[in-house]
């Protein structure tokens, strides 16, 4: 079997590398030629230089698997390959897509006679070793070209993976498991902070945590992964306190307050983020000065440099 990879960063170059041990050909392309190079040379893909050189490089009927960022790159790539495809072909999407756009592309591209799935891919850095949990959008036809590579790419050929519905709904689905990770992990921070704050109670919060692994009904990967890294560094002193948010989030908070579904724990988890990022300093200091103005409260001033 063979396939095309457009986007070799790590998350798509792990999976072209399970790909590759699952015994299928990877037609490999990234802007970057020493990405392409290391993986070339690990015999994980036949490179290619460009995206007509991958297109070439495939027989046909083609697929085509990109992991691009959301958005523009995302957008014009399959601007240029839609030119470059023919009828028959399929573009598969396993990005964070927002699913409206991934709506959008299949209808598009039917126009050309070309199919296109979109993948909500979760695993991380793990999914190599362990696999990679897939949430699939598509028509069934489509979808079940695709199904191969899902059982290579997934934990078991038959767990781990799964077909949701029409083009669109495997990236929702990975958007909503994104907005529910959020509070998972805003969840688990919250808590250990408490502890964390309590020094005459002496809390070991690396041993709390590796205990809670077991048997409790907390536990999850999320609290191992926890527990392993509190093991290495419990205080956590020079890691800063800013905590990126990649859109999936976003994405969750707008479609609940379209549908009108509360959502305040995924929600919250996100303004918890945007916070970390510093961007409530400035309303912090406009609250610090109205105290002041009312009740003659005292503010911090920053040391004069």
């Amino acid at each position: 079997m063979q396939i095309g990879m457009i986007g070799l960063g790590r998350m798509g170059a792990n999976m072209a590398r399970r790909l590759a041990q699952g015994g299928v050909q990877v037609v490999g392309f990234d802007r970057d030629p020493a990405g392409r190079a290391a993986l070339a040379q690990e015999g994980v893909i036949k490179p290619a230089d460009s995206l007509a050189a991958l297109v070439a490089a495939l027989a046909a009927p083609r697929l085509v698997w990109t992991m691009l960022p959301a958005g523009a790159p995302t957008e014009q790539t399959i601007i240029d390959l839609r030119a470059l495809l023919a009828r028959g072909d399929l573009i598969i999407d396993g990005a964070n897509g927002y699913f409206a756009d991934s709506q959008r592309h299949a209808r598009e591209l039917a126009e050309s006679g070309i199919g296109f799935v979109d993948v909500g891919v979760s695993g991380g850095i793990w999914g190599l070793a362990d696999g990679y949990g897939l949430m699939i959008g598509g028509e069934p036809a489509d979808v079940a070209r695709v199904e191969p590579i899902a059982r290579i790419l997934a934990p078991a050929p038959d767990a781990g993976w799964l077909h949701c519905g029409p083009a669109g709904a495997g990236h929702y689905v990975k958007m909503v498991h994104n907005g529910i990770e959020y509070g998972l992990m805003q969840a688990y921070a919250e808590g250990f902070a408490l502890m964390q704050s309590r020094e005459d109670l002496q809390l070991d919060i690396a041993k709390i945590a590796q205990s809670w692994c077991h048997g409790t009904v907390i536990r999850s990967w999320l609290l191992d992964l926890t527990a392993e890294f509190l093991k290495q560094d419990s205080t956590l002193a020079n890691v800063e306190p800013y905590v990126a948010d990649s859109g999936e989030g976003r994405w969750t908070a707008l479609e609940a307050i379209q549908r009108g579904i509360p959502t305040p724990v995924m929600n919250l988890a996100l303004i918890a983020r945007f916070a970390s990022q510093g961007k409530d300093d400035f309303a912090a200091k406009l609250l610090a000065k109205m105290r002041q103005g009312f009740g003659g409260h005292a503010i911090r001033e920053k040391p004069k440099s």
